[in-house]
């Protein structure tokens, strides 16, 4: 065979399979710039628990006073046990959730009456204070406005103390007993730092000091983020499904959601809060399974007899005369919707309602169409039911579907890109196929190169026979 010949047809299979190399090569960087640039968005859960601005120290200071296990008696029970981050700082407990709703405190034989109402999104509350215009009571935090924010000024930072000396929830013995585990937490030099030294040597201005702390976290963007969906249709950034769409008319309009939970951007630009602070009778039944009803006389002498008259007795326990509170018996503070629907996977089970009643968004809205002519337990509480907004709103089971469909894009953590993640998926997935296919190419040519490299060889004396052919005849 001509040297020659063998020689050129050994360098056109070497120089194929540096092609491919080089090929290989390409889709290696190109990959790994894809994934850098366009990478998988993380999980909403996540966005959600992430800072999106960091903190200031006060925030910080209140962000470890609200996660801090060792403020209760006995240690054990943070604020975040009952308001937690993946649930929108709701009940984070599945199973208590679908079962009675209610939390036990540190002591796990109490239980308060109530379900844990959510800690964001609630910083704009105004002190309780009566509208004479609206007739109605404004304002105020819990289920029943108790922590009015008239001693400290702020309903939020009020709200924060009252679950550190309650004998059902954190069951301290008084504030001093706090502020002393305070002192001697890893943060205290933070607390100093943020309320002046010796701050924490006076306990009634201290324990006041934590409350208004852990008011500023709840405050925070990191609570606060106003990253929903309907926040970015709102911006402009992402629109809404059809039925997303139909959901949000039918919430402004014929279902009369919007009435109680405005939805629209206010006079600055501002984001709604979907809440107006206000106190309503829904006529939600006893939730049966609420384990109040069993606990020691100590804390409910009226067993399955106990009655929940929200505000109202509030109201009368605070002195104040039966024209005042016989109106407002019976009514509960108006919830904001943000992260409604926030769980930390589909088959998390979320609560409904101030004693937990409902186990799904699709309960609580059939129940608020059609609570004078379903087929629902009789109300808690009779007097002063909420009959302007609700009970007969004649939806049909397609418009309960896309309110729903609404309510979920209220959810915190949307990523506008996050809609084409999916497609993301897929193509990464398809290169990651045609890149081992090319590997499995590239190894099968290798062979191939070699068998023939070693036929070739077969046919020649030696290497140093060609390159001296190719110093004699092509040089």
């Amino acid at each position: 065979m001509n040297k020659a010949f063998i020689f050129l047809k050994l360098h056109r299979v070497l120089e194929g399979a540096r092609i491919l190399k080089k090929a290989v090569l390409f889709l290696i960087c190109f990959l790994f710039c894809f994934v850098v640039l366009f990478g998988i968005s993380p999980p909403l859960h996540m966005q959600v628990t992430s800072s999106v601005n960091g903190l200031t120290p006060i925030e910080s200071l209140g962000k470890n006073l609200f996660f801090d296990t060792n403020l209760s008696t006995p240690p054990g029970m943070a604020c975040s046990a009952c308001h937690a981050p993946e649930t929108g700082f709701t009940g984070p407990n599945s199973t208590l959730n679908a079962n009675g709703a209610v939390y036990p405190g540190t002591v796990d034989t109490r239980f308060s009456a109530r379900a844990p109402p959510t800690a964001e999104y609630a910083g704009e509350s105004p002190v309780l204070y009566y509208n004479e215009t609206k007739f109605q009571w404004i304002g105020g935090m819990f289920f029943d406005g108790r922590a009015t924010g008239w001693m400290l000024g702020d309903p939020l930072a009020e709200q924060a103390q009252g679950p550190f000396l309650n004998p059902v929830e954190q069951n301290n013995p008084n504030s001093s007993v706090v502020v002393q585990r305070v002192m001697l937490s890893g943060y205290a030099d933070l607390f100093e730092e943020v309320w002046g030294n010796i701050s924490l040597n006076d306990v009634t201005k201290a324990y006041d000091k934590i409350a208004f702390s852990i008011a500023a976290y709840e405050r925070s963007s990191e609570v606060n983020p106003f990253s929903s969906k309907y926040d970015a249709y709102l911006d402009g950034t992402s629109g809404l499904t059809e039925l997303e769409t139909q959901g949000l008319t039918l919430f402004e309009g014929k279902a009369m959601c919007s009435s109680c939970h405005p939805s629209e951007l206010g006079p600055s630009g501002t984001h709604p809060l979907f809440t107006d602070f206000t106190y309503w009778n829904l006529g939600i039944p006893k939730n049966p399974e609420n384990p109040f009803y069993n606990v020691s006389s100590e804390f409910n002498p009226d067993g399955l007899n106990y009655i929940d008259y929200g505000l109202g007795a509030f109201l009368k326990n605070a002195s104040y005369p039966q024209s005042v509170y016989e109106p407002a018996l019976g009514t509960f503070k108006v919830p904001t919707l943000r992260n409604v629907d926030l769980r930390p996977t589909p088959e998390f089970v979320k609560s409904y309602g101030h004693n937990g009643f409902f186990q799904s968004l699709e309960d609580i809205v059939h129940f608020y169409n059609t609570r004078d002519v379903g087929n629902w337990s009789e109300p808690e509480v009779y007097v002063n039911l909420d009959t302007m907004n609700m009970g007969n709103l004649n939806l049909n089971l397609n418009e309960e579907r896309a309110i729903v469909a609404y309510l979920k894009t209220l959810n915190d953590g949307y990523n506008p890109e996050s809609s084409g993640s999916l497609v993301s998926v897929v193509l990464i997935g398809a290169l990651v196929v045609v890149l081992f296919c090319l590997v499995v190419f590239v190894v099968f040519k290798k062979y191939k190169i070699r068998q023939k490299t070693t036929d070739l060889t077969k046919d020649v004396r030696s290497w140093r026979e060609i390159v001296l052919f190719l110093k004699l005849n092509l040089l």
